[in-house]
């Protein structure tokens, strides 16, 4: 689940959320740019659906591989879609050792990390818990943005989101109940995945702001880094699978194809036409779908303290990106991730 804030043109002003794919999101595109010929309220339809449903291919994929190989797969798939898109339009790869370092970070921050957290979570969690978790993200960058980004300063308002959303989370976890039957280590997993992507946002705005190559590019760039990371260390921590299952194979592969490529593609298009404010909104969209997902399509159990503590979380983390009197709002993400 995916985007950073726009390493080239994006202002730290501008608002942002998570996503699944977490990699940059492109800046707003000149007005003489022709309007795609599908309706951009479709587009962010299917856009929340592909996001919210990634959390449920996540759980599939792992009925059949190990974590790091579900990670694997999505990652060269994703990558793959982002290739051909360069190839197309004739993009070129950044220049520059440092940029290629930077990038490598962020690509661990954004990508392998979150994403192979996300994979191990959901052995033992649902896919809705994880959703859920996923949209604490905008929480954890509020706090973090305070003390790392000089440009975001405390509000009551925002300052009262921090603590909504995360009453939200105590709710989701049933805190009041001493969290009976909650699998610590997977929660623990999730919640650290959702708080690993603000840090890799932070670092992209910190290092990459004002780079001269394009967003496509980066974003193309950084997926491939995230898969030699990746590709790496699977052979240290699983063996060869046995075989190809295929409903966990199709999993995989559309959580790369299109969690991690396709929707990148779509939500440029969509910051592009809307603005990043706009676009940003699909984030308040995946854990409903992630749940809605998880319990008719997998039979997950769910209590009603989920679906309240979830719109509790959702609740403040829109208070944390709501501008205040300067027109600011926190710094993060215009938009990834499944992103999860």
């Amino acid at each position: 689940m995916s985007p950073a804030a726009t390493p080239k043109t994006t202002s730290p002003a501008e608002p942002s959320a998570p996503a699944p794919t977490a990699v940059p999101v492109a800046a707003p595109a000149p007005a003489t740019a022709a309007r795609p010929a599908l309706d951009w309220r479709i587009r962010f339809g299917a856009l929340s659906l592909i996001w919210g449903f990634s959390f449920l291919l996540i759980k599939v994929g792992t009925e059949g591989y190990a974590p790091f190989q579900v990670t694997l797969g999505r990652l060269l798939s994703g990558t793959a879609v982002l290739a051909v898109a360069m190839v197309v339009r004739r993009e070129r790869l950044p220049r520059g050792a440092r940029t290629w370092g930077h990038l490598a970070v962020a690509a661990f921050f954004l990508n392998a990390l979150p994403f192979s957290l996300f994979a191990y979570s959901e052995l033992t969690i649902p896919s809705t818990l994880a959703g859920i978790c996923n949209a604490t993200s905008p929480l954890w960058g509020m706090a973090l943005s305070l003390v790392a980004l000089s440009e975001d300063r405390p509000t009551r308002r925002r300052v009262a989101g921090l603590g909504l959303g995360f009453l939200g989370v105590l709710t989701v976890l049933g805190a009041w109940q001493g969290f009976s039957g909650l699998d610590f280590s997977g929660t623990a997993m999730a919640l650290l995945a959702s708080l690993s992507y603000p840090i890799g946002w932070i670092y992209v705005r910190r290092t990459l702001a004002g780079s001269s190559s394009s967003t496509l590019s980066l974003t193309g760039s950084q997926l491939f880094l995230g898969t030699v990371q990746i590709a790496l260390v699977t052979p240290l921590f699983t063996s060869a699978p046995d075989g190809f299952p295929l409903l966990p194979t199709l999993a995989v592969v559309a959580l790369g194809a299109l969690g991690t490529g396709l929707a990148v593609l779509m939500q440029y298009g969509l910051v592009e036409e809307v603005g990043p404010t706009t676009a940003q909104m699909v984030t308040y969209f995946i854990p409903v779908i992630a749940t809605a997902a998880g319990v008719v399509v997998l039979g997950e159990q769910l209590s009603w303290n989920t679906p309240v503590g979830a719109l509790v979380v959702l609740a403040g983390a829109a208070l944390t990106q709501s501008r205040g009197r300067s027109g600011r709002a926190s710094g993060g993400r215009a938009g990834t991730g499944d992103h999860p």
